[in-house]
C-alpha cells in the first residue's frame, strides 16, 4: 500500500495527515508554536519553529499508523502566504519571518506603486502593492536592516522553507509564488520588469514548479530526523487557499467555495486568467496546472458573530444563536449591518470605514440583531461574487467552508443571497487533503487534479436557495450605504 503525506503549515500550528491511495485519512498530529509581535502591527515567527512541529508531526504520524516509511511515496506541503524567510549563503535563517499579517510597509507599498506604476503593477502582479504580501517586506527589509540583506542568499516562503530542509533545495511553486507580488501571474514566471524595478536580485528567489510537479527528494538528514524515506518525492505544493480549493475539489471552472472563519473568502476556479484592474479581488495562479483562481476577502465574517457574542450575549452557544435568529424574518424586521469592524478590502479597499447598525429601533431585539449581524455578513460575500461575476468569473455551485460553513441557517441564507446552490464536502482535512491530491498527483499515483478530486471528494446533500427574492431588496440598500457614508468613515478616523 502506498500512502501520500500533506503539511499544512498554518499561522498557529503546522499540522500533518497521513492518507492513503484513496485519500483517507490514516493518522494525523498538529503542533503549535507562538507569534511574536514586537512593535503595534508587527506579526513574526521563528521558522526554526515550523521545521521543528513538521519534525515532531512527521514522526508522530508515522507511529500512530504503524506503516514504513517506505510505503510514504509522496508529500506535498500546503502554507501561509506571503511570509518572507532569509536565509544566508549557508542555508541559515538571518532573521524572524514576517508573515501574512504584519502591516508595517506600508511605505514601502507606496515606494512600489510609484515605481512600477498603480495600473502597470496589477496588471503584472494583479494585485496593488499590498502591505500583506512579500515584495514590500523584501523592501523593507533592505531600508531598515541593511546588514541583514548584504547576508541574505536565498528568499523563501514559509512552506518552502520547509521544502528546503526536506530536500536541500530551493524551490516554490505558482500560487504561493502568486501571492509575493514578484510573479507575472498571466505568465507564471518571475516578472524581470518588476525585479528591476524594485532592485531585487534574481537569484535570490528560487525557481518556480506548477503545483503537482516534483521540485526534489528527501533528503539523507531529513529522513535521519523525520522517519521517511530517501525515495519519497515533494511536490511544489500550494498556498493555504489553494490547497483548500484543492481539497473541496474546486480545481474545474463553475466551482467555487466561500470560507466563514473570522474572516471571510470567496474563492473561484477559473481556466482563463481575469484580473479587476481597480485590485478588489486577488487574482493568482491556482494548483491547477494552467488555470488560475480569484478570490475576495471581507475582513470580519465570522469576526461579527464572535465579536457581537462576546460583548452581548455569551449565555448563548452558537448553535442557540442559530435557532433565535432562524425565528427572525428575512430582514431581521428592517435591520441592516454593514460589517465593517476591521475596514473592508473586497470591495471596498477602504482601511476606514467601521460596523454600522443601520435602522435600529426601539423594537428590535437581540434575535434581530443576531440574525441581522449574519445577513450583513452574507451581503458583504455577495459583494466578493457580485465582482467576481463582473469578471466573467461564473459559479453554478458553492462549497461552504470554515467555522460558519458548519451552520445550517448560515448556509441557506448563502445559497438564497448567491441564488445558487450550496453544500458542503464529506471531509475535515482541507489543506492537508489538497496538498496529499497534489503529491499523488507528482507521485503518479493520480493522472491529474481533477481526476482525482472527481474520484475522491465527496459531498454532502446541496441547501437550494429558497427565498431569494426576500433578500434582495435589503442587499440592494445595503450596497447603498458604504457610498453615502465612505466620507463620514474617513472624517471619523481624522477626528
Amino acid at each position: 500500500m502506498k500512502t501520500l503525506l500533506g503539511i499544512d503549515l498554518g499561522t498557529s500550528a503546522t499540522k500533518t495527515v497521513l492518507f492513503d491511495e484513496d485519500l483517507k485519512p490514516l493518522a494525523s498530529a498538529s503542533v503549535e508554536y507562538p507569534m511574536d509581535q514586537p512593535h503595534n502591527g508587527w506579526a513574526e515567527q521563528n521558522p526554526e519553529d515550523w521545521w521543528n512541529a513538521a519534525v515532531e508531526t512527521i514522526g508522530a504520524v508515522l507511529r500512530q499508523s504503524g506503516v514504513s516509511a517506505d510505503s510514504v511515496a509522496a508529500l506535498g506541503i500546503s502554507g501561509q502566504m506571503h511570509g518572507l524567510v532569509m536565509l544566508d549563503a549557508n542555508g541559515r535563517v538571518l532573521r524572524p519571518s514576517i508573515i501574512w499579517c504584519d502591516q508595517r510597509t506600508s511605505a514601502e507599498c507606496a515606494d512600489m506603486t510609484e515605481r512600477l506604476g498603480a495600473a502597470r503593477l496589477v496588471e503584472i502582479t494583479a494585485n496593488p502593492a499590498l502591505t500583506g504580501f512579500t515584495a514590500s517586506k523584501i523592501l523593507w527589509v533592505k531600508k531598515h536592516q541593511p546588514e541583514i540583506y548584504a547576508q541574505c542568499r536565498h528568499i523563501l516562503l514559509p512552506k518552502d522553507y520547509l521544502r528546503y530542509m526536506l530536500t536541500g533545495d530551493f524551490a516554490t511553486e505558482v500560487s504561493d509564488a502568486s501571492g509575493m507580488q514578484l510573479l507575472d501571474v498571466p505568465k507564471r514566471r518571475w516578472s524581470e520588469e518588476v525585479l528591476q524595478k524594485l532592485d531585487i536580485d534574481p537569484s535570490l528567489l528560487a525557481k518556480v514548479y506548477e503545483s503537482p510537479e516534483v521540485t526534489g527528494t528527501v533528503s539523507a538528514e531529513a529522513a535521519r530526523v523525520t522517519g521517511l524515506s530517501k525515495k519519497t518525492v515533494v511536490v511544489g505544493g500550494a498556498g493555504d487557499n489553494a490547497a483548500a480549493a484543492v481539497g473541496t475539489g474546486v480545481v474545474e471552472d463553475g466551482r467555487a467555495f466561500t470560507t466563514i472563519g473570522t474572516s471571510g473568502v470567496v474563492f473561484a476556479h477559473t481556466d482563463n486568467v481575469s484580473i479587476d484592474p481597480k485590485g478588489r479581488v486577488h487574482t493568482f495562479c491556482c494548483a491547477v496546472p494552467g488555470a488560475w483562481h480569484v478570490m475576495g476577502v471581507t475582513q470580519a465574517a465570522g469576526l461579527s458573530l464572535k465579536w457581537f457574542r462576546e460583548q452581548f450575549c455569551t449565555e448563548y452557544s452558537y448553535r442557540q444563536i442559530d435557532e433565535v435568529a432562524a425565528r427572525v424574518p428575512v430582514g431581521a424586521n428592517r435591520l441592516l449591518y454593514l460589517p465593517y469592524l476591521m475596514g473592508e478590502r473586497t470591495p471596498h479597499l477602504d482601511a476606514d470605514c467601521r460596523g454600522v447598525f443601520f435602522g435600529l429601533s426601539g423594537m428590535h431585539t437581540k434575535a434581530d440583531i443576531l440574525r441581522a449581524v449574519l445577513e450583513g455578513v452574507v451581503y458583504s460575500l455577495r459583494d466578493c461574487i457580485e465582482v467576481l461575476r463582473g469578471m466573467g468569473v461564473q459559479t453554478s455551485e458553492m462549497l461552504a467552508c470554515g467555522g460558519g460553513g458548519t451552520s445550517a441557517l448560515w448556509r441557506q441564507m448563502l445559497a438564497d443571497v448567491f441564488n445558487c446552490p450550496v453544500r458542503t464536502v464529506d471531509a475535515e482535512q482541507g489543506p492537508a487533503l489538497g496538498a496529499a491530491v497534489l503529491a499523488g498527483v507528482g507521485a503518479g499515483l493520480y493522472s491529474s487534479v481533477q481526476d482525482a478530486c472527481a474520484k475522491f471528494i465527496r459531498y454532502n446533500a446541496p441547501q437550494g436557495p429558497i427565498n431569494t427574492a426576500a433578500y434582495e431588496p435589503y442587499y440592494t440598500l445595503y450596497t447603498e450605504l458604504y457610498p453615502s457614508l465612505r466620507a463620514h468613515f474617513s472624517r471619523l478616523a481624522s477626528l
